[in-house]
C-alpha cells in the first residue's frame, strides 16, 4: 500500500511538472480564458438578482446565455491545452480552439446523463435504506444517513466520470460512449485523481483558513494566488491527467459500465 501511494505521488509529480511547463509557455492565454470565465459567473450572479426583480423568463434566458458562455470558454480552454501538448512547437491561437456547436451539445447532454445518474444513485440509496423505517428507525436519521451515502457515492462516482468532456473535445465521441470512457480509464487511477484534486483543494482550505480567522492580508494573497495560479494549473493538469491515463489504458475503445464501476 505504502509502495503504491509513492508511485501515486510520483505520477501527480508528474504531472504537475509537465503541467507548469505548459502554463509558464502559454501563461497568459490560459490566464485570459480562467479571468474570463470568473468574470461571466460573476456577471451572471449580477444580472440574475438585478432581472429577477422584473421578468423571471428574461431572468432564466439571461441565466442560460451565461452558462453557455461559461462552459463554452471551459471547453475552449480545455481543446486549447490539447492543441499546446499535440502541437507544441507551433503558435497556438485562442480561436482555433472554440468549440463547436456539436461539442457543446454533446456537452451538454453528457452532463444531464451525468445529473440523471447522481439523482438515480439517491433514489436508489433511499430504496435500499428505506426498511430501516419499518425498523422504527427515526425517519429524520434514516434521510440524513440516505443523504451522506448518497454524496460519498455520488462523490466517488462525479470524480471517475468528470473526465468525459476530454474525450469529445479529444477524439470527438458521443456523450454515452464519452462517459463510459472515463469510467474505464479512471478505474485503477483513483487514488492519484484523489491526490491531484486534493493538492489545488488544499490551497482553498487555506484560503478558508485565512478568511475564517480574519488574516485579510493573508487572505487577499491567498486569493490572489487561487486566481492567478492554482486555477490555471488546475485546468492543464486535468488535460494532462487525462492525456496520461489514455497512455497507459489497454482497455477496451468502447468499454461497458458494469465491468469498470469497481
Amino acid at each position: 500500500m505504502i509502495e503504491f501511494l509513492k508511485e501515486s505521488t510520483f505520477a501527480v509529480k508528474d504531472v504537475l511538472n509537465i503541467s507548469s511547463s505548459i502554463l509558464k509557455r502559454h501563461y497568459f492565454s490560459i490566464l485570459g480564458l480562467c479571468l474570463s470565465m470568473f468574470l461571466i459567473s460573476f456577471l451572471s450572479g449580477l444580472m440574475a438578482n438585478f432581472l429577477n426583480q422584473f421578468n423571471f423568463f428574461l431572468s432564466l434566458l439571461m441565466a442560460v446565455f451565461f452558462l453557455l458562455l461559461y462552459f463554452g470558454l471551459q471547453l475552449t480552454l480545455f481543446k486549447f491545452t490539447f492543441r499546446v501538448l499535440d502541437y507544441k512547437d507551433e503558435n497556438i491561437g485562442i480561436k482555433v480552439a472554440i468549440p463547436t456547436i456539436k461539442e457543446v451539445t454533446y456537452f451538454f447532454t453528457g452532463t444531464l446523463y451525468f445529473v440523471l445518474c447522481i439523482l438515480s444513485i439517491y433514489m436508489l440509496v433511499s430504496i435500499l435504506l428505506l426498511p430501516l423505517i419499518y425498523m422504527h428507525i427515526n425517519s429524520h436519521k434514516v434521510a440524513q444517513i440516505a443523504v451522506f451515502i448518497g454524496t460519498i457515492i455520488a462523490m466517488i462516482i462525479w470524480i471517475r466520470i468528470s473526465f468525459f468532456p476530454f474525450f469529445i473535445i479529444d477524439r470527438h465521441l458521443e456523450p454515452n460512449k464519452a462517459l463510459r470512457l472515463s469510467l474505464a480509464i479512471t478505474r485503477g487511477n483513483f487514488t492519484r485523481i484523489l491526490l491531484l484534486l486534493g493538492f489545488f483543494a488544499l490551497f482553498n482550505l487555506i484560503y478558508l483558513y485565512f478568511n475564517y480567522k480574519e488574516y485579510y492580508m493573508l487572505s487577499g494573497m491567498a486569493t490572489l494566488a487561487n486566481s492567478f495560479l492554482i486555477a490555471p494549473l488546475s485546468a492543464v493538469s486535468l488535460v494532462v491527467a487525462y492525456r496520461k491515463m489514455m497512455v497507459e489504458y489497454k482497455g477496451e475503445e468502447d468499454p461497458d459500465i458494469i465491468h469498470h464501476i469497481i
